[in-house]
């Protein structure tokens, strides 16, 4: 089974619609989302959800008021912030937990003397299976200020490789985070392929670097397209030949194309519509694969 990911040292790059088109592109894949923290390719490919479990990631503390003796020692360990002083009765204060502010370390647990703070596992979000136009995708909604750290992305790839392997699918594409932190190692670690996506700026040159040595890191071959490339064709060269220096091939370019948010309204991927760029994608496609065979 073949995985390609599609990375971007930051985000509004591209990468979504990029990916979006590839899922129309492609013979049947399976779709991950594993930009978790904003995830938005189910705009363009608009799924019904199949299936839905909640993710739980990490702990949280919550005081029991009833066996809270109000005596304030688990106030100044945390350091967080995350006691707080309540009013409990007409007779003082008694103190809780900012579930925000928590970090689930855990101490006020432990140093707790009537062991009143409870630490149960921290609901953080869902994740879904559901049926698309171009095939099966597992994509996820973080709640508000929620933990992540890579786990949820780890579920949502397990179990698009579970979906591909129970109905036979040849290949699964990624819509992956952007930067270099904990989620896109967990997007990235293991794939057949890596495009990195990136823009003709100097930010654009810097981020995309740092995508290559996280890839080069875990021996992932990369390739590189540059979106919007006509904005800058200088920079757009100097990219190209800084990313072959460091190893990857050039997939090809993107023309920047107005074109694009009009599809986006419409809610349909950039080759569905008669967009130019669309050609351009189209091109990107073809060459990932006659020249590395992704799918």
């Amino acid at each position: 089974m073949k995985e390609l990911v599609i990375l971007s040292g930051k985000g509004g790059t591209g990468k979504t619609s990029i990916t979006a088109s590839f899922a129309a592109l492609a013979n049947r894949p399976v779709m991950a989302d594993c930009d978790v923290d904003a995830a938005d390719l189910h705009l363009l490919l608009h799924p019904r959800i199949v299936e839905q479990h909640n993710f739980y990631s990490g702990h949280e503390a919550i005081v029991r008021a009833e066996d809270c003796i109000d005596c304030g020692v688990c106030l100044e360990p945390c350091r967080f912030g995350a006691v707080i002083q309540v009013e409990k009765d007409v007779h003082g204060a008694g103190y809780a937990i900012d579930p925000i502010a928590c970090e689930g370390c855990g101490v006020c647990v432990w140093i707790c003397p009537t062991k009143a703070i409870d630490f149960p596992d921290r609901y953080c979000g869902v994740w879904m299976s559901s049926e698309t136009r171009f095939g099966p995708m597992v994509h996820a909604q973080l709640g508000v200020a929620a933990e992540n750290s890579g786990k949820l992305v780890t579920v949502v790839r397990e179990n698009a490789k579970r979906i591909a392997e129970l109905h036979k699918h040849d290949s699964i594409i990624i819509d992956g985070p952007p930067g270099i932190g904990c989620a896109a190692i967990a997007s990235l670690a293991g794939v057949t392929q890596a495009l990195a996506i990136t823009e003709p700026s100097v930010s654009g040159e810097h981020d995309l670097m740092r995508i290559l040595t996280l890839a080069r890191h875990f021996g992932i071959p990369t390739s590189v397209c540059v979106n919007k490339w006509d904005l800058n064709p200088e920079m757009t060269q100097r990219i190209e030949q800084l990313a072959q220096a460091a190893g990857a091939r050039i997939v090809g370019r993107i023309r920047y194309d107005q074109s694009v948010t009009r599809a986006q309204m419409l809610g349909r991927t950039v080759v569905e519509t008669d967009a130019r760029s669309a050609e351009d994608i189209r091109q990107v496609w073809q060459t990932l694969n006659f020249e590395n065979g992704i799918f």
